[in-house]
């Protein structure tokens, strides 16, 4: 995280998480701090584990102003002391962003994929199809009321932890439903998938064809066969990428109070993982 030689570094941020050598997000940082001409800002990464957050926050000192998480801190961030938390980012149960002025968590992966449906499509989604069960997925579900959803069905190899998302649903305001896993999925506006590459392979063509939008949330290996079967459905796809270029857009107006093209970000992601290709 040290800045570039004879450069003057005022303020800073990072994403912290482990594993963390991977983590797209210095790149779209880096690309939107470069469009804003925001030279003062540094942006790295850094190795992190859950129970060496506190002790990391503690030793920053006061040029820095916001820290991106990724797992496993999206939770152990939410019991820091002293930390403010956003009624999103309770909700989710996740944040993956601490603003360090003022000791705020927020969860900006919601809006995230808001924005990325948006970005395709501004008819209202009425029913949203949410395959998987873990984090993502309740950010899925606090999404869904936001793009028009009155309806959020659930598709998960144990039914039990779709069931358990029922008050997030109630609180939110939107009817769950917990179709049979393998049985043909019902159809709607949108089918989120938050499951790991190759989780859904086996059901790709029928979840493809079941909904108006699908959109996958691994953006490598790329295209996952979810993709490729919605592709050849004709259905209009959203990867892991928008979602990541979505909340990144968040993130940094939150961190500077400025707000960069997501042309650009989503530009700096292709050219990053091209580079590892």
């Amino acid at each position: 995280m040290t800045a570039e030689p004879g450069s003057l570094v005022r303020h800073r941020a990072a994403v912290l998480g482990s594993p963390i050598a991977h983590s797209l997000s210095p790149a779209l940082h880096a690309a939107a701090y470069a469009e804003l001409g925001m030279a003062g800002w540094s942006y790295g990464l850094a190795e992190v584990e859950a129970d060496g957050l506190a002790a990391f926050v503690d030793g920053l000192d006061e040029t820095w102003r916001g820290l991106s998480l990724t797992m496993p801190l999206k939770v152990a961030v939410l019991e820091l002391d002293g930390v403010e938390v956003s009624e999103t980012a309770r909700l989710a149960g996740a944040g993956n962003t601490l603003l360090l002025d003022e000791r705020r968590v927020e969860n900006t992966d919601v809006a995230g994929l808001v924005w990325a449906v948006r970005s395709i499509t501004q008819d209202p989604v009425a029913t949203v199809s949410v395959v998987g069960s873990g984090a993502t997925a309740r950010s899925a579900l606090v999404a869904a009321p936001r793009l028009g959803a009155t309806t959020v069905q659930v598709l998960a190899r144990d039914p039990a932890k779709a069931r358990s998302l029922a008050p997030l649903a109630e609180a939110v305001g939107v009817e769950l439903a917990v179709p049979r896993w393998g049985s043909a999925p019902p159809e709607a506006g949108l089918l989120v998938s938050t499951v790991t590459a190759g989780a859904v392979d086996d059901q790709a063509e029928a979840l493809a064809a079941s909904a108006g939008v699908v959109f996958d949330v691994v953006y490598d290996p790329w295209p996952t066969a979810l993709a490729d079967a919605a592709g050849r459905a004709g259905v209009r796809v959203l990867d892991g990428l928008d979602l990541l270029v979505g909340q990144a857009v968040e993130q940094v107006e939150l961190m500077t109070g400025r707000r960069p093209s997501p042309e650009v970000l989503r530009a700096a992601g292709d050219r990053a993982l091209a580079e590892r290709a």
